[in-house]
């Protein structure tokens, strides 16, 4: 059996880790899209370094588009297989990826205008526009392939290969990975690899890893012993707040915006798993009588419908969720708070000048309706910016928490930097390494793992992780290079 890891590595998107089983079964684990790179990422996307028309199934850990994004291409391009997830991860992916097919159709438009521009004189024969890389047709021919499974239940994809999916904290629907693949054992004799028969060879896919306490999901649950292990590593360097200072953290933020400054909050968050925990919040605090009598607005249709499919899942959400159903029949809903579909209420809100807050996508600033209402409030100092997740390095929302930045260039014009750009990490959806390292040590016999490989996370943040590994007592841990293949 062998692993190509195709995404993912040394970086936190696209993920993608190619299984291929002695007796010829290629399971793809994830199927990622690159994000934050605009129309740079189209040739990444394409290269997919393995043909889909020989691809057996996909194993998916999560909607998330880093790590779903690419499940419409393959499709496309001749993937006839099968693609296995729990049924909240299916429901999600109908929403998320028919939103993708949308932005990606609004990149390419706006790119093949402006090459237009470039060469109004086009060479006959020489191709410069660029189509998506998939439409709205693509994703729901793709969503005939999916195949839910349940949380802990052992199931077969073939004869020689089981899996097991265990609740992974990260997000709705979120799961650990567990294969079992029926092969041939073999040890390197003096001359040759000699065979000891076969048995059941345990590879575990981490996804990504949930925090340890989290408002709206469980924690992740122990998960069955492995012999090979592929572990995220986004937070491998550091450390989170707790999560109740959090919320005193983003209260100090709301009243210091929204009643001593009398201006607008803006959070860019991604739509599904993040929005939801900061509604929650605002809930609690509505609830308890402490939070300030102004509007709140998620301005996002996808959150919207991503926050429905929440409410589908009562059992799925965290002990803390289902004690406030007790007396609260929705806790992503108060007085005060308005989801904002139409289009025209999305642009009003740029032109208010009233206390509010507004939680809109996307996260990283890269694209959707919160770009509009930053560029139009980022040169107000009566307004603040709370960056509550992780952002890609080259992104605007890393970009825009640049200590002394002065201008930004946003939609191409460069804007004076007057807002509070001000940042909550405690609202993470993953773990943080200590949080991680105890998660792996409780669910594991250390001794009994074989190897370990670090992805999805930042060069620096995997390699220090994989030192947090070793300190754990994790032997042979690898950092794998991009299309790097390993034998197991």
């Amino acid at each position: 059996m062998k692993i190509q890891f195709l995404g993912a590595t040394r970086e936190v998107t696209g993920s993608k880790h190619l299984i291929t089983t002695d007796s010829g079964h290629t399971i793809l684990l994830d199927c990622g899209m690159y994000q934050g790179k605009g129309m740079e990422t189209d040739a990444a996307n394409r290269d997919l370094g393995f043909d889909p028309a020989t691809l057996d199934c996909v194993v998916l850990s999560h909607a998330h588009i880093d790590h779903s994004g690419l499940i419409p291409y393959i499709v496309k391009m001749g993937f006839k297989g099968d693609i296995y997830c729990t049924p909240a991860t299916r429901d999600l992916c109908a929403l998320m990826l028919t939103d993708t097919a949308f932005i990606q159709e609004q990149d390419v438009r706006m790119y093949n205008k402006k090459i237009d521009r470039q060469h109004p004189h086009k060479e006959k024969g020489k191709k410069y526009f660029v189509e998506p890389l998939y439409n709205q047709n693509d994703v729901n021919r793709a969503m005939k392939h999916f195949v839910t499974y349940s949380y802990d239940r052992r199931f077969r994809l073939f004869d020689d290969v089981l899996l097991t999916f265990t609740n992974s904290g990260h997000m709705l629907g979120g799961a650990i990975c567990s294969l079992e693949v029926y092969e041939e054992v073999r040890n390197e004799g003096v001359n040759e690899l000699k065979s000891e028969g076969k048995r059941w060879k345990r590879i575990t896919y981490t996804g990504d890893i949930g925090r340890a306490k989290s408002h709206i999901l469980p924690s992740p649950q122990l998960f069955p012993q492995c012999d090979y292990l592929i572990c995220e590593s986004t937070y491998g360097d550091r450390l989170h707040e707790d999560p109740m200072a959090t919320v005193e953290q983003l209260l100090g933020v709301v009243e210091d915006t929204c009643v001593y400054r009398k201006g607008q909050l803006l959070i860019p968050s991604f739509s599904v798993g993040r929005t939801q925990e900061i509604v929650y919040v605002l809930n609690q605090l509505y609830n308890d009588g402490r939070l300030p009598h102004i509007p709140v607005y998620v301005d996002s249709p996808m959150s919207t419908n991503a926050t429905q499919i929440f409410r589908m899942y009562p059992d799925e959400l965290s002990d803390e969720v289902r004690d406030t159903l007790q007396f609260d029949p929705d806790p992503f809903g108060f007085n005060t708070l308005r989801y904002i579909t139409d289009i025209r209420e999305s642009k009003a809100l740029n032109h208010k000048e009233d206390p509010c807050i507004i939680i809109s996508a996307s996260g990283m600033l890269e694209a959707g309706r919160i770009k509009h209402h930053v560029a139009n409030h980022i040169s107000d100092p009566r307004c603040t910016i709370l960056i509550v997740g992780y952002c890609e390095p080259t992104t605007l929302g890393a970009r825009i928490q640049q200590p002394g930045l002065q201008w930004i260039s946003i939609f191409g014009q460069d804007r004076k930097i007057k807002a509070q750009i001000t940042k909550i990490e405690g609202f993470s959806g993953h773990g943080d390494y200590k949080e991680m390292i105890d998660y792996l040590t409780r669910s594991l016999q250390v001794d009994k793992v074989q190897r370990v490989f670090v992805v999805h996370g930042e060069a620096g943040a995997a390699e220090t992780y994989k030192g947090h590994l070793a300190d754990a007592g994790f032997k042979q841990i690898t950092v794998p290079e991009k299309r790097e293949t390993v034998i197991l």
